[in-house]
């Protein structure tokens, strides 16, 4: 466009057609101008593409307390070993996920409100140890459950069609509690051969209980059944179990029995009843030995479920593992405060003795 002044005097004529003006100008200032073009353009189509989305894993325990599962370093060691898994897998949290983490701390009546808080996040994944598992899929048949732990038989209870489909939105790893209640009972009855033994339970362990109860019957051995609900029952399982002259203890997991660890632990060392656990924290909190999978082994490698489910697997076509590694753990401190003198073989059959 050119414009001229009123009064007929020369004016200087400007082209302000960018398409035209542009090559006009030296070679090294087009080049110039080009540059900056193109480089305007990549930071406009940088600023438009969204930040990449870091991952919220949901996770849920029974007999933990959530402040020791939170951040990049809790306390917890399960969760801790999960973390391990993940960074070995090559994540980095803060920047490819975080963590929301609940502790039931033993009060199964807290499961079912924990669950329905991560479902309202919503978490991509949740991670369930086992005995919460019942109330993540009543609160969630959509969101992918990783199960780890736990007393629990997936395919028995209903939470997966088989162990190769599961078929759901759960998949993850089986400890077997179940199936290793007997041999618990085993060993148990290796130490103390001719002293009754009573049963320490609780409903979300009914399962375990039935297989010790068909353990002991098979081998014409009589178990004494001690159920308990709550922290005060527990008190009264142990003198029951004193009244009727009961000389060693089985201690069957559940989520509320492992939240009461350590008065359990306490209750058999002041009663002395040599006891058998089905989780090593038992054995780290004071009792005398465990035979079960290696939890901290279980949690880690429950991040490679997690890794695969985030990358666009499918719960319901991914297997469900079954725990390989089983430890016995024997507290030989224990043992000495009881008075009992430790079978020299079933030492040589230990995993790890602390002393």
């Amino acid at each position: 466009m050119h414009r001229r002044a009123q009064n007929h005097e020369q004016v200087t004529v400007v082209d302000v057609n960018p398409r035209q003006s542009w090559r006009n100008l030296p070679v090294m200032d087009r080049r110039t101008f080009v540059s900056g073009l193109a480089a305007l353009s990549a930071s406009r189509i940088a600023g438009a593409q969204p930040a990449p989305k870091i991952a919220r894993i949901g996770i849920i325990t029974s007999g933990f307390a959530s402040a020791e599962m939170k951040g990049p370093n809790p306390d917890n060691a399960t969760v801790a070993a999960f973390l391990r898994g993940m960074r070995e897998l090559g994540y980095e949290y803060g920047k490819d996920f975080v963590t929301d983490p609940r502790g039931g701390e033993g009060r199964t009546e807290q499961y079912a409100a924990l669950a329905a808080e991560l479902v309202r996040l919503p978490a991509d994944v949740i991670v369930a140890g086992g005995p919460t598992l019942p109330a993540v899929m009543r609160a969630t048949s959509t969101i992918p459950v990783v199960m780890v732990g736990g007393a629990l038989d997936p395919v028995r209870d209903g939470f997966a069609r088989s162990l190769g489909q599961p078929g759901g939105n759960v998949t993850g790893l089986s400890i077997q509690q179940v199936d290793t209640t007997a041999k618990r009972l085993e060993i148990l009855k290796e130490v103390v051969p001719t002293a009754p033994v009573a049963a320490l339970w609780e409903a979300t362990s009914r399962s375990s209980w039935h297989a010790a109860e068909a353990a002991a019957r098979a081998r014409d051995w009589k178990v004494v059944s001690l159920e308990v609900s709550d922290a005060a029952s527990i008190d009264r399982a142990f003198k029951m179990a004193t009244s009727a002259g009961v000389g060693a203890l089985l201690v069957i997991g559940g989520g509320r029995i492992f939240g009461q660890r350590q008065q359990v632990v306490d209750l058999a060392a002041a009663h002395r009843l040599p006891t058998m656990y089905s989780l090593r924290n038992f054995v780290d909190a004071g009792g005398l030995m465990s035979y079960a999978a290696d939890l901290i082994d279980s949690w880690r490698r429950s991040a490679t479920f997690v890794d695969r489910i985030l990358k666009g697997a499918k719960p319901a076509e991914m297997p469900i593992e079954q725990s390989t590694k089983f430890e016995l753990v024997i507290n030989l401190k224990t043992a000495k405060a009881l008075g009992l003198a430790m079978p020299r073989s079933l030492l040589q059959r230990a995993d790890q003795i602390i002393e």
